[in-house]
Formats: C-alpha cells, structure tokens, sequence
C-alpha cells in the first residue's frame, strides 16, 4: 500500500490520507523506532555525542509526528466515525511507546552521560535545556521506580489515554447529539438577522425548513444574548450545561462522570508512585509555580480583589433586569440582560460592533500590528492541500524569507471540536546533516461564519480569540532555537505559555490596534472615535465577574487535584468551590465539569490557573508598551527576542526578568482589569 502517512512531506496530503492509512504507519514506524533506538543506544553506550544521540532522536520523533498529526488534526476537526476509529486504535500503541521511552534505563544513562560529558562543557543553553527536561521527564515517567511499579505506571499511562479521548468524544457527541427545531420564526425574537440566518443554514443542511439551534457556541452565544424567550434560553441553558452527564434532556446518554472518577484515581495514583502527596503537586513539577500553596494564595488573592467588583456588577445587573420586569434574575437571564444593559448604558451592542470587524480586515489589521511590533511579514499562500475549504494558508516573513507558516480554520461546523487552540505541526530544528526545518502550526477557531450577501463578522469575543491564538502561533513561529526539544513552545512551562496569547489580546484594546483593525464592512468607515471611546469605557464591563468565572474554574481544577482522596465527590468539590467564589451560583444540575475538556481531556490538569497566571505576566510585559505610549517596535523587538524567540532555552522567569528588568507584579493586571477605584456604573 502507498501509503501517504510514511512518505515524506512538506505540508500533509490531507486530499489522499484515509483512516485506513493510520494504524499500518504507526505500527511501522513505532516498529521501526524501537529497533533503531536500541541501535542507537548500543552505539552511543560508552560515548553519547549531541549529533549521535539527540540529533537521532530528533529525527525518529519528527516521522512519528508527521504520520500522527494529520489525523489527529481531523479527528479534531473533520470528526468522523471512520477518523475516530482509526484514531483510537493508535493510541494503545502509542502510550505504550511513550512509556518505554520514559522507562528506558540505557536511553537515561546515556542521556546523563551527555551532560556530564566534556562536550557538554560547550553547550548552548538550549541544549543543556535540552538535556535538563529530557531527564527531568524520565524522572516523571518511572524511569527510578521497581520493575512492578513501572508496569503499573505504564498501565496508568495507557488507560488515562484512553480517557481523554473517550472524554473528547462523548463531549463531542452530546455537543452534537442535541437540537432544537424552531418553525416558528416568532420564537426567535430578538435575534439579529445573521444569527438567524445560520440557524436557518443548519436546519438546511439537515434538510430542514426553519431554524436549528444546536450546541455549537455561535449557536447557544446568539439564543443566551438576544432572544427575548426567557424559556428559550432556559432550555438551551440546561441542555448545554448538563452535556454528557446524568442530568437534563440526554440524561446518561454521553456521561462522562465515571470517566472523570476513574481519571482522579489514577492520576492520584500515579503522583504516588513518583513520591508525591497529590497529582497538583506532579502537575507542578513541570510549571513555573513552586508550590501549591503558592497557586492557591494566587488564586484567593484574586478571589479577594475580584469579590467586591463582581457583586457590584451582580447588583447592577439585578437592578437592571427588575426594571425591564425580570426581578428573579437566573443564569440564563445574565447574558441577555448584560447585552441590553451594555447597549443601554454604553450605547454599545455586540452586533452594532460587529459590523466593524469584517475577517480580512481583521486579519489584515493584526498582520500590520504583529508588523509594527516584531517586523514580520504574513503573507497567504493558495496553492497547498487543505482538510476542509474553509481553511487557509500564510507564511510568515522576516527580513525576506519565509521562517514559518500557519493554517487558519476560523469557522464553527458539525464534527468539529468546540473552543479555540493552537498545535503544532512541525518544529523549527537543525538536523544532523546541518538542514534547518521550519515551524508550522494549526490554529482553530469556532467563529460564526459569512452570511448571506457579506463577509464572517466578528463580534469583539472573536476578534481576541484569533489574536489570543495568533500569539499562541507567534510563540511557535517566531523561535530562533534550533533545538527541537526548547524550539517554540516545546518544553515552555504551563503557566508561562499563555504569556505570548494573552500578551497579543492587548492590542484589540488599544487604539491604534482597534483602528488598524475595524472598519464598517459595507462603508470601509473605521470605527468613529465615539464608537471607539465606548469600547475603550466598555472595556472592564462586568470584569469582577469575568475575573470570579475564571478563578471559580482554576480553583475547583486544582483542588480536585489537590485533595482526591478527601471522600468528596467531583460535585461537592465544585459546590465548595462555588460557595467561596461564585456570587451567583449556578443550578444544582449544573454538570460544567462533565465537558471540562481543558482539564479531562487537554493538558490543564491541576494547571487551569496558568491562564491567570500568565496574565499576571501578559498585564505586566504590556505595562511595559503602556510606558512606552503603545505600540513600540524597540520594545516590541525586546519582547520578540526575549519571550518568543527563546522557547524553553531558560526558564519562564528568566525570560520575563529579561524582558521586564524585575519580576512580575500583579498590579498590572488590577489595573487592566478595572479593580482600582472601582465605582459601579450607574443605572
């Protein structure tokens, strides 16, 4: 069979790659790894060079990556029966492999012996980074640990893979499992125009008259903010809120409670057998946070800035909702009061905004930023293979060559996973014969695609998602490290990685960026400056509870991990968490956590915080542009060289001390987020 899969590439041949294609090449070259690592090890036994070992390494991870990314990348995003098969038939294998590798007592000897060797005296920091996390992962893998302990730990490994993935399906499948026909175009007042229009689009594609709603977020976004029935919004609210879990319209369908209980348990027993009290405190080993102790009085630091705000904003909302006739204000009453309270006060809607962030220009608007700031260049390329047509292409240039290119795959769909990220496709890295390999990332978005007669607008939410992902992109695309292991965001520590992304979503705020990107889709008109003033007013608009939200979420993450084994259940935990930090708790058939994928099926486990914390860091690095009096192309290239050319070559903190001259301060981030001098808005 030819297949595509174990041939090499430039950018993958989505147009030929089948499912079948997928199990036959990781079986080969998982085979294929194993013999040529036990060669190589039996020949850099007795003296490991950088070239005769990491570089080899390098090269036999990176034909595993290219036949494993694509169709990892299309269970994501093209999901079908078929893809998903063929997905989870690898991932057995594939933790098994890992596992080894973590295990192997010859491939950690020679790794030591590299780094205590005289060729290390002449080490760049990045390879001696290189070395550092390499050992430091074997550690985390087992690799000390007695014969039987290491079975149970690859055990563990396998079947917490497992989890992940049914977790991401069984999300997924609730996701799609749940629709609602609306033939009755009355039961949808209030809603503007576009959003009924893609209502109407999905009932079509189902071959349906009228209007679908679905859990797809522009879907529930467009019922929670506009429509006017207060039932509707209840049901849609309890059927997304209770997704793959023993509640609500598909009780028991998707539950994914026992996929969670079983998750705790085991990564609770994992962090045993490597010596450590909980699995928050094995998530930590890898992160820039020392101590939990230390995450938790950043969280209730927050927590206790963030209280008096929040109920400030409750109140006023309260207070609004009873004069419009709703004094019994409920969870799914918040987002469409907020927006009527937002238009009426600020005179300032989401779709009035929206008509001003049409996607090219958008688009265009943060290549000229990112061109401003750091001197590169985007360009769009057409000519490349594609999963889906609504995805694109751009290459990113500095000084007149292309260091790096990016596929953007902005539009919400069915079979597509829900929110918003950045992966990796390849790596920048030198290889053993001197050949420079560029970076290429993937960056996915949910966004509301064109309607009819007129291009994808944004609301303001989309526009600082795609900048919060460009940044993610930056990071990758913008290394200077040549070394595959601290290239880009490889080995960049958790809490830290959310720096570049959120760093990026300043500029949506400032002015000169909000000018480069708006202007009126039909008129080319850029916002007026009043319009423009009542964004900038706009900006902290119930920021207290935004900032609650997410330290609700860090917070219940972490000390699930922290305490299992307390005899708590999932739930109590989240009610805990809710009393001390929620001023408007949710309904007790609330099941977020049953879809909350960043934890249960992602990489945030105990690290849910990192988004706070890195914004301890983005706030400040910005502070630093504020002093400069915005967008600033020395500081800008000050933060290019220090943040997103290094990689993991030196520690988060060493970077940012770099960059700021000082460690962080979470003053920055008060003042961004409105919570000095706080006044509520009056009524």
């Amino acid at each position: 069979m030819n297949n595509p899969l174990l041939q090499p590439y430039d950018l993958a041949p989505f147009s030929i790659i089948r499912p079948e294609h997928l199990k036959p090449a990781i079986d080969l070259i998982l085979a294929d790894n194993r013999n040529a690592i036990a060669k190589l090890l039996k020949q850099q036994k007795i003296a490991p060079t950088w070239k005769g070992l990491i570089l080899q390494l390098d090269e036999l991870s990176a034909r595993l990556q290219r036949a494993w990314v694509p169709v990892s990348h299309l269970n994501a995003v093209c999901n079908t029966p078929e893809i998903r098969e063929a997905y989870e038939s690898c991932l057995p294998a594939l933790s098994e492999y890992s596992t080894e590798l973590g295990q192997n007592r010859d491939l950690f000897d020679a790794l030591y012996a590299l780094s205590i060797s005289a060729e290390s005296q002449h080490f760049n920091p990045a390879q001696k980074s290189v070395l550092e996390q390499e050992l430091r992962a074997l550690r985390l893998s087992g690799i000390d640990l007695p014969p039987h302990e290491q079975a149970r730990f690859k055990i563990i490994s396998a079947r917490l893979s497992e989890l992940s993935s049914h977790f991401a399906n069984q999300a997924l499948d609730a996701t799609q499992g749940w629709t609602k026909a609306i033939t009755d175009e009355a039961d949808l007042d209030g809603l503007p125009a576009d959003a009924k229009a893609q209502l109407a689009a999905a009932a079509s594609a189902r071959g349906s008259a009228g209007w679908l709603i679905t859990l797809e977020q522009p879907s529930i976004q467009a019922i929670l903010t506009y429509a006017k029935d207060r039932a509707l919004r209840e049901e849609v609210y309890v059927a997304n809120t209770t997704r793959a879990s023993d509640q609500g319209p598909r009780a028991g369908m998707e539950d994914n409670t026992q996929i969670i209980t079983e998750t705790l348990a085991l990564r609770a027993e994992m962090a045993a057998l490597l010596g450590y009290s909980n699995y928050a405190q094995l998530s930590l080993a890898t992160k820039m946070a020392d101590t939990t102790e230390q995450v938790l009085e950043f969280l209730d630091a927050l927590n206790r800035h963030g209280q008096e705000p929040a109920r400030r904003d409750l109140s006023a909302l309260k207070i609004y909702a009873a004069a419009q006739g709703s004094s019994d204000l409920k969870p799914w009453d918040m987002g469409f009061y907020s927006e009527k309270m937002r238009k009426e006060l600020l005179d300032l809607s989401q779709e009035d905004i929206r008509q001003y962030f049409p996607v090219d220009h958008v688009l265009n608007g943060l290549f000229d930023i990112s061109r401003l700031l750091f001197g590169i260049e985007v360009r769009e390329l057409s000519d490349f293979d594609r999963c889906h047509p609504d995805v694109r292409l751009f290459e990113v240039v500095e000084e007149g060559a292309s260091i790096g290119r990016f596929y953007l795959d902005l539009y919400a769909r069915a079979n597509k996973r829900g929110g918003a990220w950045m992966d990796v496709v390849t790596t920048r890295r030198r290889d053993a014969h001197g050949e420079l390999h560029q970076p290429v990332a993937q960056l996915v978005c949910n966004f509301t695609p064109a309607g009819e007669g007129h291009p994808a607008l944004l609301t303001h939410d989309e526009v600082t998602t795609l900048f919060h992902e460009f940044g993610h992109g930056l990071h990758h695309l913008l290394t200077r490290v040549e070394e595959a292991g601290v290239s880009g965001i490889n080995g960049v520590a958790w809490d830290a990685v959310e720096l570049p992304s959120q760093f990026m979503e300043n500029w949506c705020w400032e002015e000169l960026g909000l000018k480069l990107i708006s202007a009126h889709f039909e008129t080319g008109e850029p916002l007026s400056p009043e319009l423009l003033e009542r964004m900038l007013a706009g900006k902290n608009f119930q920021s207290g509870l935004a900032t609650l939200r997410q330290v609700e979420l860090a917070l219940f993450d972490f000390e699930l991990h922290a305490t299992h084994g307390d005899g708590r259940s999932v739930q109590s935990v989240l009610d805990s968490v809710r009393s001390r930090v929620s001023v408007m708790p949710p309904p007790h058939y609330n099941r977020f956590a049953n879809t909350f994928s960043h934890v249960f099926a992602g990489g945030y486990a105990a690290g849910y915080y990192s988004y706070k914390w890195a914004e301890v860091l983005s706030a400040d690095a910005y502070s630093r542009f504020e002093e400069a009096g915005g967008i600033d192309r020395s500081v800008g290239q000050s933060f290019r060289e220090t943040i997103l050319a290094s990689g993991s070559s030196r520690s988060a903190m060493e970077l940012f001390v770099d960059f700021r001259q000082r460690e962080p301060d979470l003053q920055a981030l008060l003042r961004h987020s409105g919570f000095e001098n706080v006044t509520p808005l009056a009524i």
